[in-house]
């Protein structure tokens, strides 16, 4: 059977048409609780979401959905996607569910799934999900019903669960922080944690009005954050998207750092502690001179397909602890079970704070190849994977670069597009490159 509603992360789109309109919500939770009672007498789901306006609606079809199939609900109220995973974890529960579409705007939400272990469920579980869908619903008599209760301070625990990440021999007092929680789930979460570990903290981003999330802060839009680093002089700033799954660093000098830099300090940070990092997991687009840096530690680097949820399957099946994103999901699988820009954001302070160096001190030596990338948008049925004149200039460009860049092409998930992407030592190389080959599809 092919997916009808669930993607890459979840359900996601727009708010009022289909599959995000209370109705099908109400069918969608009614789904997921036959499929849980299925394998469990009497599960119990927790709900959480973040601080999109459509969340209250989402929220209580949610409830009624999964009460008329005699679960229980617990809510959480507005925290972080992480949060969810972790309370799940610590509830003994059968089931999180987040309402959610992370950095998009606030006309768009989502719904999404984690285990009873923290983690991302796997695509038989979604399959079974997809399958009750097409059947009847069968509403479980009035004795048989699933009841409602808000788990006390939900926040609270997740700040304490935070800070539990963060060596207790190590403080952050002394340090100026900014943080940007874009309008979103960690609005109160995150200054409280980086506070309650000693820092001063100055928050943006952190008063949401059901309408303004993401829009001009967070992680997706970075420069709010480095206008208000040099206002307050801070030391360093940490921006959070929309769920606070994701991070963007910035310094006291402005500097942003991504994702792929922030990989490589974690398992430096590590290996420094002497302890043992086989190997490390990125994408496709990570960085190639964090590659390089990696393999001169002596760590072995895997890369996925885009997307956390392909980052989370390869370090499973390697056995590792550490991957990420240049968007800023990273994962350390040692503190938490799932991407968590909060405990992610913890792990580069401790790099710091144990050290006694700035973040650009740490990250000397690692200088990131420039990229350029080109969107080449197709005619309809166009078969690019056996395109002659683009395999011979790719082959080409490769030979060329050898070990000092490389070449990725790959199609677009959402529209008739295809990505030309040329990573080099020399900007002007990579830009060349990249435009001989997005030639070879526009002839």
């Amino acid at each position: 059977m092919a997916r009808q509603y669930f993607g890459t992360d979840g359900i996601r789109g727009r708010v009022g048409q289909s599959p995000i309109t209370p109705d099908f919500v109400l069918r969608l939770a009614h789904a997921v609780g036959r499929v849980l009672k299925a394998s469990e007498a009497h599960p119990v789901v927790l709900i959480g979401k973040d601080t999109r306006i459509s969340g209250y609606m989402l929220e209580s079809a949610l409830e009624s959905g999964f009460n008329s199939a005699g679960v229980d609900v617990l809510l959480l109220g507005p925290v972080p996607t992480p949060a969810v995973a972790y309370l799940t974890r610590a509830q003994r529960a059968s089931l999180g569910v987040v309402i959610s579409a992370s950095h998009n705007p606030f006309e768009d939400n989502g719904i999404k799934f984690f285990s009873a272990e923290g983690t991302k469920l796997s695509d038989e579980w979604e399959m079974a999900v997809e399958a009750a869908l097409q059947e009847p619903p069968a509403w479980v008599d009035s004795a048989a019903l699933g009841k409602t209760r808000r788990l006390d301070d939900a926040a609270g625990r997740y700040i304490e669960f935070c800070k539990s990440t963060f060596p207790n021999h190590l403080s952050l007092k002394g340090l100026r922080i900014v943080v940007d929680a874009a309008h979103g789930a960690a609005y109160q979460i995150a200054p409280k944690v980086f506070h309650e570990l000693g820092a001063d903290v100055f928050s943006i981003g952190c008063s949401p009005d059901g309408l303004n999330i993401n829009k001009g802060v967070g992680a997706t839009h970075p420069q709010a954050l480095v206008d208000a680093v040099k206002l307050h002089r801070a030391d360093i700033g940490i921006a959070l998207d929309g769920d606070a799954d994701r991070l963007q660093i910035v310094d006291a000098s402005g500097r942003l750092f991504n994702g792929d830099e922030l990989l490589y300090l974690m398992v430096r940070e590590r290996l420094d502690r002497g302890m043992s990092v086989p190997g490390a997991v990125g994408t496709l687009m990570t960085n190639m001179a964090v590659e390089v840096a990696l393999k001169r530690c002596g760590v072995e680097f895997v890369r996925a397909r885009v997307g956390d949820r392909y980052v989370l399957e390869v370090l499973a099946e390697k056995g590792w602890l550490l991957g990420g994103e240049g968007s800023g999901h990273l994962l350390a699988l040692d503190k938490h079970t799932t991407g968590d820009g909060l405990v992610s954001a913890l792990q580069v302070l401790q790099a710091c704070v144990a050290s006694g160096k700035t973040l650009a001190e740490l990250l000397e030596g690692v200088e990131l190849f420039p990229q350029t990338l080109i969107n080449v948008r197709l005619a309809p049925g166009f078969d690019w994977k056996s395109h002659a004149p683009l395999q011979a200039a790719t082959r080409e460009a490769e030979a060329a670069l050898g070990d000092t860049g490389r070449v990725l092409i790959r199609a677009s998930g959402t529209e008739p597009l295809v990505r030309v992407m040329v990573e080099a030592r020399d900007a002007a190389l990579a830009q060349s490159t990249a435009e001989r080959i997005a030639a070879t599809l526009r002839a």
